[in-house]
Order: structure tokens, then C-alpha cells, then sequence
């Protein structure tokens, strides 16, 4: 079915189940947009898209004003991004996303929840070499060639674009991905995005047997439970 395909179907998952969570998980995410731009949503674009994704996950208004105050020095928090890799059982590895006002503690944490299974957390590139960073779109349509030919006239080359059942899915560099979203809508001003997600996505999945399987799920939990992740990443067929 092609790499788009796979690449779609990869290990993913933001954290979110419960509300809470969902919510604060947005509003370090707007802070951080605010905070590296102008902290305006009509003036940047970055912190628009977020606003936008956080609007249609029903995060409550006065939670995206108050992350945008802060980032324009309302507040005391002071968030950052930090990425830890680790190895999990069998050949399992995991990239773990996290936004913290505490760098020590949240490490702390993330550590911890390795320990506990008997696993480690590993160095910068340890892991990450074998990921693509990307940015992901599928939605409906039926403008594929349309949308195509305006990418590539603006300088968009997609890693991959592929269309299966009217659902097209196309995969950019991160960096490209803002403006790949303008170019979509101004061909469908009422696109809806079924996946919009930046992130890393494994070169190669691998399965785990029953036992490591159980040693896996218990530290994706783990690790999910954490208030400062925001998304873990992983290679294991049949975790999503």
C-alpha cells in the first residue's frame, strides 16, 4: 500500500484520554508557540494552528488566553521541550515528547518508569536515527491532482502523497507543513483534517511477543501517566 500508508498506520499516540490532561497538554504547547513568536494569534502563524487544533479538541477559551498571557510574561512558568529515547523490551524503542517547567523532575520520572520495568533510557540519537521527523495530512478529497501541482509550484516536494478510498494522505517536511495546510485550503476552505500531526514515525516496526509485549504496555502506561509527556512514539506493531 506504500510507505504513506505505514506511515500513517505508525506507532503514535498523543496523550489526552482524560481531559485534564488533554487541556494542560495544549496550553504548554500554545505557550511555547506564543513564547518563540509574537505572542498574537493573527501574527503568528505557528500559535494559529495550535489555537486552531486545541479549538476543535474543545479546550475552554480562558485556558488558551491564559497560556497566551503567560508567554507575554503573565505567570511564572516557564515551559520547555525536552526529548528523551529509550529502549524497551525486545527490540522496542520509544521516543518520549515532553513540555516542563522542571527539567530534573520530569526526567526523574521518565526514568523511573524504565527502572521499574528493568529497562534504560538512552542518549541523544540513540533512538532517533532510526525515525523520520515528519509532518502528516489526511483528509477527504477528491482535488489530489489540484493539490499536487500547487504544492510543487510552491516549492513542496511531499514525501509522500498517496489517495486511498477519497482520503488522501501526504507526508512534508516539518518546516513545510504551514504552508502545505494554506495551499489545501485554499482549494477546500472547508477541509477537515482526519490526521495533523508533526512528529517522529519509526523507519521499521517490529513485533514483540507475549511477554515483552506485557513488559511494554506497562511502561508505554507508565510513561503516559506522566503529567510533562505529551506524546510518546514507538516502533511495536499493534501499539497505537
Amino acid at each position: 500500500m506504500g510507505r504513506a500508508y505505514e506511515v500513517r498506520k505508525a506507532s503514535i499516540q498523543k496523550t489526552g484520554a482524560i481531559k485534564a490532561k488533554t487541556y494542560s497538554t495544549f496550553a504548554k504547547e500554545i505557550y511555547l508557540a506564543a513564547k518563540k513568536g509574537v505572542p498574537e494569534i493573527e501574527s503568528n502563524i505557528f500559535l494559529k494552528r495550535i489555537v486552531d487544533k486545541a479549538k476543535k479538541a474543545q479546550v475552554p477559551a480562558d485556558i488558551i488566553n491564559r497560556a497566551i498571557d503567560k508567554a507575554k510574561g503573565i505567570g511564572g512558568e516557564d515551559y520547555h521541550e525536552v526529548i528523551y529515547e529509550g529502549f524497551g523490551p525486545g527490540a522496542s524503542t520509544l521516543i518520549i515528547k515532553t513540555l516542563t517547567d522542571n527539567v530534573n523532575r520530569t526526567v526523574g520520572m521518565v526514568r523511573a518508569a524504565f527502572n521499574k520495568v528493568h529497562k534504560s533510557l538512552g542518549v541523544t540519537n540513540s533512538v532517533a536515527y532510526n525515525y523520520d521527523y515528519l509532518a502528516l495530512l489526511a483528509f477527504k478529497t477528491n482535488q489530489e491532482e489540484a493539490i499536487f501541482e500547487r504544492l510543487l509550484e510552491a516549492g513542496i516536494e511531499p514525501i509522500e502523497f498517496e489517495s486511498e478510498n477519497g482520503e488522501l494522505t501526504i507526508s512534508v517536511h516539518p518546516n513545510d507543513i504551514n504552508n502545505a495546510k494554506d495551499i489545501i485550503e485554499q482549494i477546500d476552505a472547508n477541509v477537515e483534517y482526519e490526521l495533523d500531526e508533526v512528529g517522529m514515525f519509526a523507519k521499521n516496526k517490529v513485533e514483540l511477543n507475549a511477554e515483552d509485549m506485557e513488559v511494554f504496555d506497562k511502561l508505554y502506561h507508565m510513561l503516559d501517566e506522566i503529567d510533562d509527556v505529551t506524546a510518546i512514539y514507538h516502533n511495536v506493531i499493534g501499539r497505537d
